[in-house]
């Protein structure tokens, strides 16, 4: 066993303890098994953490597998993309990559065994006859009229739904448990269905597939797993899991334990919403950096590092809870204020004019990579007569809270030196199009002589050096906390989710790795897209801010 210093603790892991510690098992073997229908998301990650995790502090093993029982909406890019993921997020499993279609002729044989034992039958009602059957909450379930069919004639059945003799729909097999139980799940469920699909790792070697909730508990004793974590919304089917496993011949027998789902404010993890999302043009794909998917959070510059440290301070437990976006990004946030390096870049730009510098001016300027950190080093970054600052960092006049530029007033420009306003030009329209100033060159990385000290420090760019590039400000994808509660999800969509601007950047940031996290300075943390736009300007995506403004906004 790991050392147990800093492991974290929950309910789940309080229960391999005791069982280590009483010898029903000499290891852990868990697994993570998502249905390869659509990326992963920040909920996914939760259980990627826990079964990674606890593989990784009992040094035991976890496999991936994949659910892949539902051909018609599985496509091998999703299981190429949660494969990505889950390494993206500091994980390796087990062995060979599992899949559930690995196992279907055993699942078909185990399939037989029921049949033969006269748990199982082949029922030809259609899909609204069954449903009809099943009862409700208060009232009791009725007996298929096909349910006392001989096991002589429902495995004949059973093999011609194998061989293609019925169409979709005409029929499917139900295991025969209980139509009375005061659980749904028990109401002899359908375990076979015809689908005409092909697969994409069995091709068209099948024209029936298995239910989830009889794949997931064979497919787990067949990889002896001990411990198959599930989300609370399977606690009634842990019936369903130990029935099947208690009625066939396999010597395996995990358990099933249930923990709560990850719910987080403004958005939702219904993997149909968001495919609604993606298929309706409402986002650019599964990757865009406003969806909760893992590839979206990467795309936006958060880290694997962050994600695993959100997933610690949930914790695992088994009561529903909905988590607070502020939450997460303070993940972000914090790490990245450790990890990330800085630059600057300039968003809403005004030409700044140095008029006491010459026209050909240029000089190197050290700047550090990090404040705290010198072994991470410095950059040059070009001075010269004609730079850029943010709109915002200039007025005529102002009050005294106000830290910026103002006329006959000096600032600090960052990792540079002291510059007064003297003058500047307008437009038309009354907008500030360049501001002049004029510098004192005995200020480099001190202060004067005279001992006047700046009234703020802003960030700049040069003109003649900076690149121009993409910025993308993104926001939550919701207006509301709850979408999912809405009448209709798509009418609370924030419209302000996504802003584009065109800013510039200092030089050293065209060298810049996709999704490498920068802060750019008074800003924000931004990371390169990877990608550029069509006009050829590199792309950085806003990841998080400084500070949480919508908890200002929240608390006014």
């Amino acid at each position: 066993m790991a050392d147990t210093e800093n492991r974290p603790s929950n309910f789940i892991r309080n229960i391999i303890d005791a069982d280590l510690a009483s010898g029903k098992y000499e290891t852990t073997h868990t697994r993570f098994p998502p249905e390869p229908n659509g990326f992963l998301h920040i909920g996914h990650a939760k259980s990627i953490v826990l079964n990674f995790g606890i593989a990784q502090d009992y040094n035991g093993k976890c496999n991936l597998r994949f659910d892949d029982t539902n051909p018609e909406k599985e496509d091998i890019n999703y299981v190429n993309a949660i494969k990505e993921d889950v390494n993206w997020l500091g994980f390796k499993w087990d062995g060979d990559i599992c899949y559930s279609s690995n196992y279907f002729d055993q699942l078909f044989g185990y399939a037989e065994e029921l049949i033969n034992k006269g748990l199982a039958y082949v029922d030809f009602s259609s899909q609204e006859q069954i449903r009809e059957m099943r009862g409700t909450l208060k009232a009791p379930g009725t007996n298929s009229p096909y349910r006392d069919t001989s096991p002589e004639e429902n495995l004949a059945h059973f093999h011609a739904m194998r061989d293609g003799k019925f169409k979709e729909g005409e029929c499917c097999l139900r295991a025969k448990i209980d139509m009375s139980s005061s659980f749904m799940c028990m109401r002899d469920p359908v375990i076979y269905r015809v689908r005409f699909a092909h697969h994409h790792q069995t091709g068209d070697k099948w024209c029936i597939y298995p239910m989830y909730d009889f794949t997931h508990c064979i497919s787990d004793a067949i990889e002896n797993i001990t411990h198959s974590l599930c989300t609370l919304e399977f606690q009634d089917n842990r019936r369903l899991y130990d029935w099947v496993l208690d009625n066939i011949s396999i010597e395996s027998r995990p358990h099933q334990y249930e923990f709560s789902r990850l719910n987080l404010e403004y958005t939702m993890m219904s993997k149909r919403k968001l495919n609604a999302l993606v298929v309706d043009n409402h986002v650019s794909g599964w990757d865009d950096p406003r969806m909760p998917t893992i590839a979206g959070l990467r795309r936006r510059g958060y880290t694997p590092a962050s994600i695993r440290e959100f997933c610690k301070r949930i914790g695992v437990t088994k009561v529903d809870n909905t988590v607070e976006m502020g939450m997460l990004e303070a993940c972000v946030r914090e790490d990245l204020n450790e990890h990330a390096p800085r630059a600057m870049a300039v968003i809403d730009p005004i030409k700044l004019v140095i008029e006491n510098l010459p026209d050909d001016h240029i000089e190197w300027l050290d700047a550090p990579n990090h404040p705290n950190k010198e072994e991470m080093g410095s950059r040059k970054v070009p001075f010269t007569k004609e730079i850029y600052i943010e709109r915002e960092d200039f007025r005529e006049s102002a009050n005294k809270k106000y830290k910026r530029l103002v006329i006959d007033k000096e600032v600090r420009l960052r990792n540079a030196y002291f510059v007064k306003a003297v003058r500047f030009d307008q437009d038309d329209q009354g907008n500030v199009t360049t501001v002049y100033c004029e510098y004192d060159p005995t200020t480099l990385g001190k202060l004067p002589a005279d001992g006047r000290k700046a009234k703020g420090v802003i960030h700049w760019v040069s003109a003649s050096h900076g690149v121009e590039a993409e910025i993308r400000d993104y926001d939550r994808l919701f207006t509301v906390a709850n979408p999912a509660a809405a009448e209709e999800f798509t009418d609370v969509l924030n419209p302000d989710s996504l802003v584009i601007r065109k800013g510039v950047i200092e030089p050293s940031l065209v060298d810049a790795e996709p999704q490498q996290g920068y802060q750019f300075e008074r800003l924000g943390y931004y990371c390169f897209d990877g990608s550029k736009n069509e006009d050829g300007l590199m792309i950085f995506n806003k990841t998080v801010g400084l500070r949480d403004s919508w908890a200002k906004e929240e608390n006014k």
